[in-house]
């Protein structure tokens, strides 16, 4: 049970194989996500270290472990390419920062209010780069760069990647390691012993070292070699209105991302549950010290989270003791990571990005609430077109309207005796959205006839159609008939 300590002996013993397990699917994640960041694979490393021995330790959320994500890869690779490799520490920082000021303000519990369709748009739209953009490091090629050119260039990438003997060989070790993740739950129970993750990339490996394959490798420069913190050039890159944006790009997704995996980790123990604003704070921390190294940012990982908890975890040593695997294999073992082939890490992150996105939600909103349907897929599509920032703002206004216009319904009952005057009664919520609507309604009826309007059933009537009747009521009026008698009006 989570409410064992770590230095009770059996709590401890599940805490120790869960941390091994944890670190065997952390490691090829840290290095994949670094790589297709565009950083130094070390970068991947140092986020997951500091979210094991930092983060861990912190208050929050007990099980759910932190490093860099997926989901950060396409936003972190645009900073790198506008702003250079030396200013992702300075946007970082302030990332972690700013993530630090809202747990203090409490404002941790705030991120559960964002539509759900929001979020999985968010998703979707970055399962789609992430897989747009691999695809070509799959093949050995170089990423055109924006999501509408990565999928663009896909059928000359076909075309290339069939001209050349290198580029196949790149593709059949990147497919063989989306075959493994895919089929690796089908393995026997001895042999899933071993994460999928790392069964792909070591089987990749090995592949590659016994036939001799022309395919790159990762480059390794050494733990202490990429660490680099922000100067004051750096810093000063956060003076411009881009730089800030990217900074609220980070916070929002990273915050977003890490309170929503830890509602999915709560849901998968029975143990104290997530204080939000604490773990906001943990966050910060954590992203304001890789900032402070040059590193990556990190959030929590569902993924890593999942496998702490499967694996049998029972308090938080977990988690710091994974990060104390990572320490002693990037201070050890440094070179080994020179010997992964780029097309297998390529190859996790095309599983990864494509089991972002959201199928059997999409399906069922569309059943139920195809609302929120177009929500999400608007969301996808724009993330896709624009960048992750103004996607998921478009997402939010999206998400936002449409919930103004379901709550702004709004009846009209027409009644006319022939005799007395017409009467209209309205209920619902009268605002601005639904005006055409009622003013289409009461211009339709007789200009020579009296009306009544009955507005007890309204809930809402606001500024914009209080105006609108008004001048309606005025214009009615001038024809000499029985003034209209809406008291609600007056």
């Amino acid at each position: 049970m989570l409410h064992k300590t770590a230095f009770d002996p059996s709590a401890f013993r599940a805490d120790f194989a869960a941390s091994l397990v944890v670190f065997l699917v952390a490691l090829p994640l840290c290095v994949g996500v670094a790589v297709a960041s565009g950083v130094p694979a070390e970068l991947g490393l140092v986020t997951g270290i500091v979210g094991g021995l930092l983060t861990g330790l912190l208050p929050g959320s007990s099980l759910q472990v932190s490093g860099p994500a997926a989901g950060l890869t396409v936003l972190v690779y645009e900073a790198v390419t506008e702003f250079g490799l030396p200013a992702l520490g300075a946007i970082v920082l302030a990332s972690g920062l700013l993530q630090l000021l809202m747990g203090v303000l409490r404002l941790g519990r705030l991120f559960r209010a964002i539509s759900v369709s929001v979020v999985h748009g968010m998703l979707a739209g970055i399962g789609l780069v992430l897989v747009a953009g691999q695809l070509y490091a799959l093949a050995g090629s170089r990423a055109k760069g924006s999501g509408p050119a990565n999928i663009a260039g896909l059928p000359g990438l076909v075309a290339d990647t069939a001209g050349s003997s290198d580029s196949l060989a790149s593709l059949g070790i990147g497919a063989g390691t989306v075959a493994v993740l895919v089929l690796w739950k089908r393995m026997p129970a001895r042999a899933r012993v071993v994460p999928a993750p790392l069964a792909a990339v070591g089987l990749a490996t090995a592949a590659v070292a016994l036939f001799g394959l022309p395919v790159a490798k990762v480059e390794v420069k050494g733990l202490l070699g990429v660490i680099d913190p922000p100067g004051g050039s750096d810093l000063a890159v956060l003076t411009g209105v881009g730089a800030i944006a990217t900074v609220l790009a980070f916070t929002l997704i990273a915050s977003a991302e890490s309170l929503f995996s830890a509602a999915a980790v709560d849901r998968l123990h029975d143990g104290p549950r997530t204080d939000y604003d604490r773990e906001l704070i943990a966050q910060g921390t954590g992203n304001t010290v890789c900032g402070l190294l040059g590193a990556l940012p990190m959030t929590a990982v569902i993924v890593r989270s999942a496998a702490n908890v499967q694996a049998g975890a029972r308090t938080k040593a977990s988690r710091v003791m994974h990060g104390a695997w990572l320490l002693l294999f990037a201070a050890l073992v440094p070179a080994a990571l020179g010997v992964i082939p780029l097309a297998a890490l390529a190859g996790v992150l095309v599983h990864a990005g494509v089991k972002l996105m959201p199928v059997g939600p999409l399906r069922s909103l569309w059943r139920s609430h195809r609302g929120e349907a177009v929500v999400l897929v608007a969301t996808a599509v724009a993330i896709v077109a624009t960048n992750m920032f103004e996607g998921v703002l478009i997402g939010l206004v999206l998400a936002v309207l449409k919930t103004a216009w379901e709550t702004s319904s709004v009846h009209l009952e027409v009644t006319d005796d022939a005799e007395g005057p017409i009467r209209v009664a309205v209920s619902g919520n009268a605002t601005f959205l639904r005006l055409p609507r009622i003013l289409d309604t009461l211009e339709s009826l007789p200009r020579d006839r009296a009306i009544e309007l009955d507005l007890d059933g309204l809930r809402l009537l606001d500024h914009a159609c209080r105006t609108a009747l008004q001048d309606w009521a005025g214009r009615h009026n001038e024809f000499g008939v029985d003034p209209v008698h809406a008291p609600a009006l007056r």
